[in-house]
């Protein structure tokens, strides 16, 4: 165990002090803002999406070192996925960093490293605002995701 919450420590740091897709996506032709009031945290996610599929992805914002890092650690994961993957992802993840197995058997990645945030359960909703977002993105909705 002591193995994994180093690689979690890890992963964390490395992406929350050097994100990775972090910039406006100026050629995006979806965007949402997410919003987590009681931490602050603050992000829009920006996706260009051609024919279902996810060709690139961004964001930017600021927020704790567990927020960066997901929505770093997301970005990579969803370029090249389908909407359908997309969304199979979320769940995937969810239940990953919630610990409520059985929602999805969608095979996690590197994202894996997150499983450690549902040790801290304040801190789920750090990990999960750029996914929310990531929903209201898919689905061109304009008004903006909180995680209240």
């Amino acid at each position: 165990m002591s193995d994994l919450r180093s690689l979690y420590q890890e992963v964390v740091v490395d992406h929350s002090r050097s994100p990775r897709n972090f910039g406006r996506l100026a050629a995006a032709n979806r965007s949402a803002e997410g919003f987590n009031p009681l931490c602050g945290d603050r992000l829009t996610l920006y996706l260009r999406i051609r024919d279902a599929v996810i060709e690139d992805a961004s964001f930017e914002g600021s927020g704790c070192a567990i927020s960066t890092a997901s929505a770093s650690l997301m970005t990579e994961a969803l370029k090249g996925k389908t909407e359908a993957q997309a969304r199979a992802l979320f769940c995937g993840f969810h239940a990953l960093v919630t610990g409520k197995p059985g929602q999805s058997e969608v095979p996690m990645g590197k994202l894996e490293v997150l499983a450690g945030v549902r040790e801290f359960p304040a801190r789920v909703k750090c990990a999960t605002l750029a996914w929310h977002t990531m929903q209201a993105a898919l689905e061109n909705s304009a008004r903006p995701v909180s995680t209240e």
